[in-house]
């Protein structure tokens, strides 16, 4: 009995760590898309239903706990990059591109301040991940208006003005689901070649990794607050 006990002790620990893990992720996409990754951490781990101190001991930041907590929607909009990338259609390439990012705005609402927050410009790794997301995302748009398809005068910075519009919908309505569908197919539609009729102002400074859609990095790298 005494040795059966030693066996299965780590074992429910085990399982019970990762129960909690798992109330610890779902809570803070919660909180997050509530009231901001800016929350304080002790809301994150009141919502989960486990102590502040089992908090800090799987996610000791909050950028590890971003991350994290939105690992499978950052993994989405990679793949989403590299299917639109592959697709030998580069208009549909990108028109489910922009679906796919728009659907993760509307569902995980708390998700475009944490693809901000889990890029930080402090560090080298992040910036030539951000960088080569960009490269990307450029040759996309070139090859969808060398096909004819997307008007000529878009520019990359026009998908994160795209995205900054879409976000603010979806914060005002979040439960409105036929006008985020809506925005984002009148979004497409002008960015159609046969949609372009007259001179464009000139094309915001926005880029995709600077979107101001989270707070600032130099808070997100320190250890939580209580």
């Amino acid at each position: 009995m005494e040795e059966s006990s030693r066996i299965a002790g780590p074992a429910r620990l085990r399982a019970d760590a990762r129960r909690n893990q798992e109330r610890i992720l779902v809570a803070a996409r919660a909180v997050f898309a509530e009231h901001g990754i800016d929350t304080p951490m002790a809301t994150v781990a009141r919502r989960a239903g486990v102590g502040v101190a089992t908090l800090y001991r799987r996610f000791p930041t909050r950028d590890a706990l971003v991350r994290a907590a939105f690992a499978q929607q950052m993994e989405t909009c990679g793949r989403a990059l590299t299917e639109a990338l592959a697709d030998p259609d580069p208009w549909r390439g990108f028109q489910r591109l922009v679906e796919t990012v728009c659907e993760l705005q509307r569902e995980e609402r708390g998700f475009p301040a944490a693809f901000v927050a889990a890029f930080p410009d402090s560090t080298v790794e992040h910036a030539r991940v951000r960088e080569q997301v960009e490269r990307d995302f450029t040759i996309l748009v070139r090859r969808a208006q060398a096909a004819g398809a997307l008007r000529a005068d878009f520019h990359p910075s026009d998908l994160a003005v795209a995205l900054l519009s879409h976000c603010g919908l979806v914060t005002a309505l979040p439960h409105d689901r036929s006008a985020s569908r809506r925005l984002v197919a009148y979004l497409l539609q002008s960015f159609r070649a046969e949609a372009a009729h007259g001179a464009l102002p000139p094309p915001s400074a926005l880029s995709l990794s600077s979107l101001p859609l989270a707070a600032d990095s130099s808070r997100r790298q320190q250890p939580f607050r209580a």
